[in-house]
């Protein structure tokens, strides 16, 4: 299983939607499927119609005799199942520093799975925390949603700044959301950032009410839209993405 981890130090640049998104098209093309909703918002879970509740919390998922393969459920597409969001995820970093090796302790949990599904998503809420330590101690790569905006570049500038002195570091794979190519800040960015970051996914997901969509329809954009530009943009997203992991 290969696990992926959609996240951003910055909020509110579409690492919820590229998650959901990424995770329906992955399964579209038939690989088996986690989502671990680590965002105590859970727009995930909501996104998949699914309860935002773990049984005793996140204390005891993540506590010594956490089984994460307890909380595993299935959504309403094939093959895509969910670990949902609790409220309590917004004491994750106190739980996780409560056990013995903090920065392993996500890979330890998703260890058991392994050979259940083919790759893992998790998304993960914005900042830089001992839960990101641990997300960057379970994942091969972070998939990084940047809005071509200067402050959005920057984050991810600070990202690979403390990725560069951490050992055994998840590759970076950012990719523009949000993108309005009527505003010349946006085109400027666009150009400007695809040069100085060779890494950068050539897709790109436009702002478009289809996203805003998938709070009310509930469901990932090809669900509902499939024709539409953001949905077209996901899918060559993960065969991209599919690319550069599964050569």
């Amino acid at each position: 299983m290969r696990v992926l981890a959609t996240y951003s130090i910055k909020g509110g640049v579409g690492k919820t939607t590229s998650a959901v998104n990424l995770a329906n098209e992955a399964s579209r093309a038939g690989a088996r499927v986690l989502l671990w909703d680590l965002d105590p918002q859970g727009a995930a879970s909501y996104f998949f119609r699914i309860k935002p509740k773990v049984k005793g919390g996140t204390s005891r998922l993540v506590g010594a005799r956490g089984e994460l393969a307890a909380h595993v459920r299935a959504t309403d597409l094939p093959g895509l199942h969910i670990v949902p969001a609790d409220f309590s995820l917004r004491h994750l970093d106190l739980h996780l520093d409560a056990t013995k090796r903090p920065t392993e302790r996500l890979a330890a949990l998703l260890a058991p799975l392994d050979e259940s599904y083919d790759v893992a998503f998790l998304d993960c809420p914005p900042g830089i925390s001992l839960a990101s330590e641990s997300v960057f101690g379970a994942t091969a790569a972070l998939l990084v949603p940047v809005i071509p905006t200067t402050l959005s570049a920057r984050t991810l500038s600070q990202l690979a700044a403390f990725l560069e002195g951490l050992s055994g570091a998840p590759v970076l794979l950012p990719h523009f959301t949000m993108v309005d190519r009527r505003k010349k800040l946006h085109r400027e960015q666009l150009s400007a950032l695809a040069a100085a970051w060779p890494a950068f996914l050539k897709s790109v997901v436009p702002n478009a009410s289809a996203v805003e969509r998938m709070g009310v329809e509930r469901a990932p954009v090809a669900a509902f839209a499939p024709s539409s530009a953001p949905a077209r943009a996901f899918r060559d997203l993960w065969s991209e993405i599919a690319l550069r992991l599964w050569p």
